[in-house]
């Protein structure tokens, strides 16, 4: 790659390049095989964090997939602006490293309909959706219409997705939303809560991508890290839309907050790749937060899977609610730290409340109408929680006794630290601060109340070993 650059300087070398970047395309556009042209882009590898309560992204390594999409003219807009972004790139920076090689999912098209029939329902496996309120999927035979109703918390607008069998055609009557060509074969995260579904439904080989490597547990994606298999997108706060480009993904998994200056799935839908808005994070039900796996099933069209294993995780989930339903004795719990001289308390609709009501504990601020967190001082949250019984979910860097005093002595006259009644939920949490809790937990509420149901009511589950919690050191 250097070769070229110093044969033909910067300009001859980002020619070359926009030459083979449009030849790779005209031929994605004539045959529906997948090609792999890791010498078009310099590679980079690397890894990040969350942001928003933990959130991340992800990318990959292909050149662009051009196969079925809505019209040649489409994909030859696609061609030219990705073209055109590589160019300024290179004239700017050059290669300063090998390209990285990524080993894509293979694109053989065996999902693909060959012989399209309309009477034919490509879908006989649907959602039904019990517990999640944030989103919707309506059926039709050769595509199915998903629908964001809730992106980020009081959202005034929606989002809406056609997702089209491949093979088959698009609806024309749809033509204003996006439409995406499914199942998809490759995915860029933009949040670690989504790589659990990517686990669940063994669809981790999609992944080409993320916003960020050090805040990721998940151990198969630390190894694909490891192996250098991944991209990873961001650098510092901000989205490199070139490498997000050059990875190509057939869908770009991101958040939205509702604030611009923050939300990058615009840009990125600007620049022609497919963005699906992922709303789990506003679902204050734990049941309902896990059941997005089917939001991510729909793509891959693994609905019958995800079905199945939310079976099992609501199954068990409401076994340990009908343990604790009838209890009468309750421990008072309160939650939180105080962080620059505020105290942020789980409000008492809130995700953090569900599980503790369900739990079976008491909690002090359950009266509070907050889907959120509230805002107090130190004096008011002592005043109340005192005497409590238990304290959890406390800064992550607390792993004793000695780190809450040292953070504020005042917190040694809390009844629940003074009788070593503290538990954390960094039990699972690896080097750089990435937290399992807020990652697969997402997905996995069954094993969060498990845990709770120990701490709160430890003969209820004599046999049960924390998972995502542990008492602070004394």
């Amino acid at each position: 790659m250097m070769y070229w650059f110093e044969r033909f300087g910067t300009m001859g070398f980002s020619l070359l390049r926009f030459s083979l970047l449009k030849e790779v395309a005209r031929k994605r556009l004539s045959t529906s095989a997948s090609i792999d042209c890791p010498s078009l882009a310099c590679g980079a590898s690397s890894r990040m964090p969350l942001a928003y309560g933990q959130k991340h992204m992800g990318g990959g390594s292909r050149i662009a997939q051009f196969c079925s999409r809505k019209s040649l003219g489409y994909a030859k807009r696609q061609v030219n602006l990705t073209a055109g972004l590589l160019v300024g790139l290179l004239v700017t920076t050059g290669c300063r490293q090998p390209p990285l090689i990524l080993d894509s999912p293979s694109s053989e098209g065996a999902d693909c309909v060959t012989n399209y029939e309309p009477d034919k329902d490509y879908f006989p496996d649907k959602v039904q959706l019990e517990y999640a309120t944030g989103f919707s999927v309506d059926y039709f035979n050769h595509y199915k219409v998903v629908t964001v109703t809730q992106p980020w918390k009081a959202a005034a607008e929606t989002f809406e997705y056609v997702l089209v069998q491949c093979g088959t055609p698009a609806p024309t009557e749809l033509s204003d939303a996006q439409i995406i060509e499914v199942p998809i074969r490759t995915v860029a995260t933009l949040s670690t809560t989504y790589l659990p579904h990517l686990e669940l439904l063994d669809q981790t080989d999609a992944l080409v991508g993320v916003d960020q490597f050090n805040f990721i547990y998940a151990p198969n994606v630390r190894q694909k890290i490891d192996r250098g298999e991944l991209i990873e997108f961001n650098s510092g706060r901000t989205l490199d839309m070139e490498k997000l480009l050059v990875a190509a993904p057939d869908l770009v998994m991101a958040y939205g907050t509702g604030d611009p200056d923050v939300d990058s799935y615009s840009r990125i839908m600007q620049a022609g790749l497919p963005v699906a808005l992922v709303g789990e994070y506003v679902e204050t039900s734990p049941l309902g937060r896990a059941e997005w796996l089917m939001f991510t099933a729909l793509f891959f069209n693994q609905e019958a899977r995800a079905q199945q294993i939310f079976t099992d995780i609501a199954t068990e989930y409401s076994a340990l609610v009908e343990l604790t339903d009838t209890l009468t004795e309750r421990p008072g719990v309160f939650t939180g730290f105080s962080y620059e001289g505020t105290w942020y308390m789980s409000g008492g609709k809130s995700y953090a409340a569900a599980l503790l009501e369900d739990a079976g504990a008491d909690y002090l601020w359950a009266d509070n109408d907050s889907t959120v967190t509230i805002p107090l001082d130190f004096e008011s949250v002592f005043d109340q929680a005192v005497a409590a019984d238990v304290w959890i979910n406390v800064s992550q860097d607390w792993f004793s006794y000695g780190d809450a005093i040292a953070t504020d002595p005042r917190y040694g006259k809390f009844s629940a630290l003074e009788q070593n009644n503290v538990f954390n939920n960094n039990a699972r949490m690896n080097e750089f601060g990435g937290n399992d809790y807020w990652e697969s937990g997402a997905v996995s509420p069954h094993l969060i109340l498990a845990d709770l149901v120990k701490i709160f009511h430890p003969q209820l589950l004599p046999d049960h070993d924390l998972v995502y919690y542990q008492k602070l050191e004394p």
